[in-house]
């Protein structure tokens, strides 16, 4: 059996699929992951083929491009998956697909050509029409505040994906000898799509307007040793906050830096930032603060008083999976969803807005570092799955041989 995996995004995106890779690599499976050439060093590190697809997703992240640029951007993007996917999907039992909506689109779009079976995939419920809830706004197109039913709001959705993504993905299609879609984000979404998330910390409501499969968080069982200088550093004081944004750009990032390492010294502790794609470091570089690049935050979070981070669903289920107590400075997208959970479940705190200042931040941290939160955390950390990707690798494998 050979799958394809299919994505373009930040590493939020690129993650889960290392795990559900491995975990199908487990039932003899050969995988190939298509994703942006950012990339190529992970997949190759644990082993999996891979196929780079359209431009760097970090320059594309830290150039965010106007709204009036993102259908443009978007048809580049979509035609990317047609050249280059569509090559890598022939020859495969099974495709799934994930990432940005076009991409997605463009990825299923293939899976339709090139006659694979495909499962879409998505890491956060908030693209998921549900009557629980009103959907994300795009850029540039606010939700009317005077419309407050749920489901008139997911047909307004529904308008907004047509209009910024419906040319981009139908150009495409049509080019290749292929009809046009009507509705590209029920087209995304399918008839049952998977939910890759943990049901305590995301747990996804009845009645909804269709079928979800959730599988729990796909996790990965990543075993690197973290580097001899960080652990000497950790082993050298008490554990000490970690910091870090990921993938986000976070414009003024040496104050962002700054200011998140004095907040840590205010309260007492030493720090470990991540620098991340926006390129973190505080100015002063005393020896109560440590810089890190890619690390295994499963071990490093276990390690850690406290975690300040941006919200991203892989960050937020491995400090919440991990028991460290988190302040969640949400930047957009679905992450002001994950710091609400995060201040639901009692584990943590959610910024107010994604602009943190030294005050801010010293006071979210004094919360989270409370004994009352620290024993909620550690509780919490007992009850998230850890078998995510292994029930969605044998899902899919059954579900091909259903199908053959």
């Amino acid at each position: 059996m050979r799958v394809l995996l299919s994505t373009y995004g930040s590493r939020g995106d690129v993650e889960p699929l290392v795990a559900l890779a491995v975990e199908l690599r487990v039932l003899g499976v050969e995988v190939v992951v298509c994703a942006p050439p950012d990339f190529a060093e992970r997949l190759a590190g644990v082993g999996v083929g891979f196929v780079p697809v359209g431009p760097s997703a970090s320059a594309l992240t830290v150039a965010a491009p106007a709204p009036s640029s993102i259908p443009e951007r978007a048809a580049r993007l979509v035609a990317e998956q047609f050249e280059v996917v569509a090559g890598a999907a022939r020859g495969c039992d099974a495709m799934v697909v994930t990432g940005m909506t076009p991409t997605a689109a463009g990825a299923l779009s293939v899976a339709e050509m090139v006659g694979v079976p495909a499962v879409s995939v998505t890491f956060q419920q908030l693209t998921l029409p549900s009557p629980h809830r009103a959907p994300l706004a795009y850029p540039g197109r606010e939700l009317p505040v005077d419309v407050t039913d749920n489901r008139a709001l997911w047909d307004l959705d529904a308008e907004s994906v047509e209009e910024l993504f419906g040319e981009a993905l139908n150009s495409s299609r049509v080019a290749n000898g292929m009809a046009p879609v009507r509705g590209v984000r029920d087209h995304v979404i399918g008839d049952r799509p998977w939910l890759a998330t943990d049901p305590v910390l995301d747990p996804w409501r009845e009645p909804a307007y269709f079928d979800v499969v959730q599988t729990g968080a796909w996790v990965v069982p990543d075993e690197r040793p973290l580097p001899d200088d960080l652990v000497a550093f950790l082993d050298a004081g008490a554990p000490p906050v970690y910091v870090g944004f990921g993938s986000m750009p976070m414009h003024g990032s040496a104050d962002v830096a700054q200011d998140a390492v004095e907040a840590v010294r205010a309260v007492g502790h030493r720090v470990v930032v991540l620098r991340g794609w926006a390129g973190l470091a505080p100015v002063d570089l005393r020896d109560d603060c440590f810089v890190v690049g890619e690390v295994n935050q499963r071990a490093l979070f276990g390690r850690v008083a406290a975690v300040v981070h941006h919200g991203g669903a892989g960050t937020t289920t491995t400090a919440t999976r991990a028991g460290a107590p988190q302040v969640v400075v949400p930047q957009l997208a679905d992450q002001p969803y994950w710091a609400g959970r995060v201040a639901d479940l009692g584990v943590g705190v959610a910024h107010d807005g994604p602009t943190p200042t030294v005050g801010s931040l010293t006071a979210a941290l004094a919360k989270v570092l409370a004994e009352r939160t620290r024993e909620r955390a550690a509780a919490v950390a007992g009850t998230i799955r850890t078998d995510g990707a292994a029930v969605a690798a044998r899902l899919l494998v059954d579900r091909e041989r259903v199908t053959a």
